[in-house]
């Protein structure tokens, strides 16, 4: 808001206020008014008001849509409630649109018609990916209607979310939706790792026998894990920032934390492992290195920004000590996208692997458990499913044995009369 005053001059008064020149520098500006003081005031009032609606219409014009979904992660997103990686996804997909042709556009100039042939061309992600473009889209011109009052609509009002529904072909044989690995491929999986002493060996085993996530595998720590109850607790996640470009941990993709059991084979595999951690400690002695959290502070987020250091080097101020369950052998924390590439170079390397990833191995928990028998509300609160829908709809596939064998009760029925 420009700031203005009156002044007398001899029998005559004049008003005066800032404005911007061309090179945007703040000059006074002195208008003659009249001889009396409140008419004066009012001229002020008067020519403050015109300057800043000139303003206000010249500034909108030139702001694009990009310069506007910016605006908007930054006055509106940041400062919500909305989780770290709600903040991060959001900005992702707004540095996507900022990148087309379309966040280049004067923002005024956005008609439902541009973005309606936006979301029609996006044919080549998932329906839940458009979803979230969308989302973002709504909220932001939203915002930019009320309360920044860039626009007086939200164009997106208007636009017609055709999100490819899923197809079925009527003669053809039904496609696996997921890659799930047989126990054969698991123990392939394994020898490779171990004729590697691979660091990524424990977090594949742990997530074949708990369905974990990658960022919560990695995230674990020896805290969480009962070995006596045979069973974990997952509260956080590993993840790498990039716009940060830091490795930090943060809540878990819904936010709740849930405690998975395990059984016989996971705790043995478990209990070496820490006796090899602590047998690595000794060998490398000062060297060996510690694993650290830093809490930082950020307007009005909280992340958590993690460092390896051994004795040589002095600590960081305010840092402190984790003890991870996945660990190099000289005690660094297992990095999520160094585990996604060595499954990646796996699926390569063993045959019948095509198309294996990290997530497959919770997709194989999930189906073992559904063919042999558990109760779908039970595999629903281990995988931190946030419905037992979601469970059944995502991992339909994996019930088709058990299915099978329900069907095949009925065979019996004459036999026992």
């Amino acid at each position: 808001m420009a700031k203005g005053s009156v002044r007398k001059k001899g029998k005559k008064w004049y008003y005066r206020f800032y404005v911007e020149d061309e090179s945007g520098n703040r000059v006074q500006k002195e208008y003659p008014g009249t001889e009396s003081k409140s008419e004066t005031e009012a001229m002020l009032r008067r020519a403050m008001e015109d300057y800043e609606n000139k303003q206000f219409v010249a500034k909108t014009s030139n702001i694009t849509l990009g310069d506007m979904l910016t605006l908007w992660i930054k006055e509106e997103v940041i400062p919500s409630g909305r989780s770290n990686g709600t903040v991060l996804a959001y900005s992702h997909i707004v540095d996507c649109i900022n990148a087309l042709p379309l966040g280049k556009r004067k923002l005024q100039t956005v008609k439902a018609e541009h973005l309606q042939k936006y979301f029609d061309s996006l044919t080549h992600i998932s329906s839940k990916r458009i979803y979230s473009y969308a989302a973002v889209l709504r909220g932001a011109f939203k915002f930019a209607v009320f309360p920044k009052q860039l626009i007086t609509f939200n164009p997106m009002q208007y636009v017609n979310i055709r999100a490819k529904k899923n197809d079925y072909a009527l003669f053809e044989d039904e496609e696996q939706k997921f890659t799930v690995i047989s126990p054969e491929q698991y123990r392939n999986i394994i020898q490779s790792l171990q004729a590697k002493d691979s660091p990524t060996l424990l977090p594949v085993q742990i997530a074949y026998y708990t369905g974990l996530r990658l960022g919560e595998v990695c995230g674990l720590t020896w805290q969480d894990v009962d070995l006596d109850g045979q069973s974990l607790t997952v509260r956080r996640s590993m993840h790498y920032d990039v716009k940060r470009k830091v490795m930090e941990i943060g809540p878990t993709k819904r936010s709740k934390i849930r405690t998975v059991d395990f059984g016989d084979t996971l705790t043995e595999i478990l209990k070496d492992a820490k006796e090899q951690q602590k047998s690595d400690e000794k060998r490398y002695k000062e060297f060996y290195k510690r694993n650290y959290y830093r809490q930082v502070k950020e307007g009005n987020r909280t992340y958590y920004d993690l460092c390896s250091h051994d004795e040589t080097k002095p600590l960081p101020k305010d840092c402190t000590q984790v003890s991870f369950v996945c660990r190099h052998r000289d005690g660094r924390f297992v990095r999520p996208e160094l585990i996604d590439r060595a499954c990646n170079h796996l699926s390569k390397e063993i045959a019948g692997l095509d198309g294996f990833h990290f997530h497959s191995l919770r997709h194989t928990f999930t189906s073992n458990l559904l063919a042999k028998g558990a109760a779908p509300k039970d595999v629903q609160e281990l995988l931190g499913h946030s419905d037992v829908n979601l469970t059944m709809n995502v991992y339909a596939h994996a019930a088709k044995d058990s299915k099978r064998s329900c069907v095949k009760l009925l065979d019996t029925l004459e036999n026992d009369s």
